[in-house]
């Protein structure tokens, strides 16, 4: 089967869940491709968990829900060593992280120890338990949700951490008509409980190695980085990106190439994904946060300043 065709099968699956939200959706399965992952910032009952859970349910994965907690330790999420009595040796009991499709709810309610630990497994791709390390299986994806409206009891993400998402997007309130759509949808029962799989982990891999092959021209290179090196000069900003927000620019700029079916990358690829992969990765100057300004509306003023290539 042919990459779009793929591509067009999950998207029209999971939008049998998720009504109204082509973007979000798209971006989703643009970041699995790239073999990253999503921090989601939105109010709840978006459908942050129902997207997760239909991404899983599209490709026969394991799927795992990890609800974020205070008292939540690195080992309920990675795994512990257990000792076995007849074999008087211990054991590693793997913990939920060993999934395909991970949920990180509300990950900015546990500590950053625990958010630690669950960062090293999305970087590395493997799990050390008792310091012996451990592969995660393939393809692994995680989609990290956070809540923007409330504080008490929680530890917001360093920009550091924030760096190892590839993106971060918000859901959003549906339109009028999704939303009764929606309703409609719901009257007897969910619609995730009738999707079935339509495609498989292979197809996936499949279609990461496929991204990898997408051509980027030395103008697209040199446009990436123009982009990236402008954010480290913008007057505005205290930190710009770094080198792996090049990357990720580069990488989630192929894979929406691949899922609009081309084999090479355009500079509209990279100009709609830019916010998405470095807003997130910015910190703004105190003056300006101030003054009500955004990330995303420095990133639009960078995109105004720098040369598209013809």
């Amino acid at each position: 089967m042919e990459p779009k065709e793929i591509i067009q099968k999950l998207l029209e699956n999971i939008e049998k869940v998720i009504v109204g939200k082509e973007e979000p959706v798209k971006l989703c399965l643009a970041a699995l491709i790239s073999k990253g992952h999503v921090l989601i910032e939105d109010v709840p009952g978006l459908g942050k968990t129902m997207l997760a859970r239909s991404i899983a349910r599209s490709i026969n994965a394991d799927f795992k829900r990890l609800q974020f907690t205070p008292d939540m330790l690195p080992s309920d999420i990675t795994g512990v060593s257990v000792y076995n009595q007849k074999t008087q040796e211990f054991e590693a009991r793997p913990g939920p992280i060993f999934s395909n499709i991970i949920l990180a709810d509300e990950i900015n309610r546990t500590t950053p120890r625990t958010q630690s630990g669950l960062l090293e497994c999305m970087q590395e791709a493997r799990v050390t338990i008792d310091g012996k390390s451990y592969i995660l299986p393939q393809p692994f994806f995680v989609l990290a949700t956070q809540n923007p409206i409330e504080f008490h009891g929680t530890y917001p993400l360093p920009e550091a951490q924030m760096d190892r998402f590839l993106i971060q997007i918000n859901m959003g309130y549906p339109e009028a008509e999704d939303e009764v759509l929606i309703l409609d949808k719901q009257m007897k029962e969910h619609p995730i409980e009738k999707i079935g799989s339509v495609s498989n982990l292979e197809e996936i891999v499949m279609l990461q190695e496929k991204a990898t092959t997408i051509y980027l021209s030395a103008d697209m290179v040199k446009f990436i980085t123009g982009i990236v090196r402008l954010t480290r000069s913008h007057p505005e900003v205290l930190l710009g990106a770094s080198p792996r927000g090049s990357l990720a620019l580069m990488h989630i700029s192929r894979a929406l190439a691949l899922i609009e079916g081309r084999d090479f990358v355009m500079p509209d690829d990279i100009k709609k994904m830019a916010k998405y992969a470095l807003a997130h990765r910015i910190v703004l100057k105190t003056e300006a946060q101030v003054e009500g300004r955004t990330k995303q509306q420095v990133i639009e003023e960078v995109l105004r300043s720098v040369v598209v290539p013809l």
